[in-house]
């Protein structure tokens, strides 16, 4: 008797455990005229998909406040399984950095209320990656253990400063522009005050004030563009500009991945996410 009592207890002491045992939560957060469905279309869903991370919905955030809409699944793939999920963030990729934070920011505090035990790893692509530390830096989110970021302007891109010279003109240049420029030049427009806060640092600029902050102990790591004929970067973001290690307050403290790749989102971003995540 004192045998099988003996087993009993060795069993529900596993099963508590493994009832006690909490899954991981991954935010992925889009660039700069990009949305939540640049995750899906770069494959890189699929292949976390296949290491374990199962796709949850997508975050947009409402005058109601944030809500979930599921992720459009292809053909085949499972539904809701339980485990590390995957949720993707929805935000206006043309508004400036301050905008595009209220809307994560508000994602993230709900994302931790609604999973109060479970670990949440973000990955920002490009400028998401500068809207996801600039709220962390802004605001305590609760649980959030690790900030990896994908070809991300942390320290500005020159490519801003050239559209904000394209777009500042005086009647009637201003005029002909409107006229001939189409859909192309109005994008540049509506997108001034974003490109206003990814210029290169300088004092009084936002990327200056985020970049001369505390920043939370996570875990940081950068992913870097190295393409042939730019040295180091991609024809965007230069790289010392993706690597985290050159903010100030993260020197020596970002782990660095390099890529040979462009700018945008492909499925061998996919793989490296997998195998970082493993580590982590």
């Amino acid at each position: 008797m004192k045998k099988w009592t003996g087993l009993l207890l060795v069993f529900g002491w596993v099963f508590c455990i493994v009832l006690d045992a909490q899954a991981d939560i991954l935010v992925l957060v889009h660039g700069y005229l990009s949305d939540a469905s640049t995750w899906e279309s770069s494959g890189i869903t699929t292949q976390l998909e296949q290491n374990q991370w199962h796709r949850a919905d997508v975050l947009i955030t409402t005058p109601m406040g944030v809500r979930r809409m599921p992720i459009p699944r292809p053909t085949g793939a499972p539904g809701a399984v339980s485990g590390n999920t995957v949720y993707l963030a929805e935000l206006p990729s043309t508004a400036p950095l301050g905008i595009q934070a209220d809307h994560l920011q508000a994602m993230l505090l709900f994302l931790a209320n609604q999973h109060p035990k479970e670990k949440i790893i973000l990955v920002g692509h490009s400028v998401g990656g500068v809207v996801a530390r600039l709220v962390l830096v802004r605001t305590p989110i609760p649980n959030v253990s690790t900030l990896i970021t994908i070809a991300s302007p942390h320290l500005g891109t020159p490519l801003a400063e050239e559209a904000l010279d394209a777009t500042s003109n005086i009647w009637p240049v201003e005029v002909v522009k409107d006229f001939f420029g189409g859909d192309e030049y109005q994008t540049l427009k509506y997108s001034r005050g974003l490109y206003i806060d990814i210029v290169r640092p300088w004092p009084g600029s936002l990327l200056h004030w985020l970049n001369n902050q505390p920043h939370p102990a996570v875990r940081y790591i950068s992913i870097v563009r190295s393409q042939p004929f730019v040295l180091w970067g991609d024809m965007l973001v230069p790289g010392a500009s993706q690597d985290m290690n050159n903010v100030p307050p993260l020197s020596g403290k970002s782990t660095l991945y390099t890529t040979t790749s462009g700018h945008i989102l492909n499925p061998g971003d996919g793989l490296l996410l997998t195998q970082i995540l493993k580590g982590l």
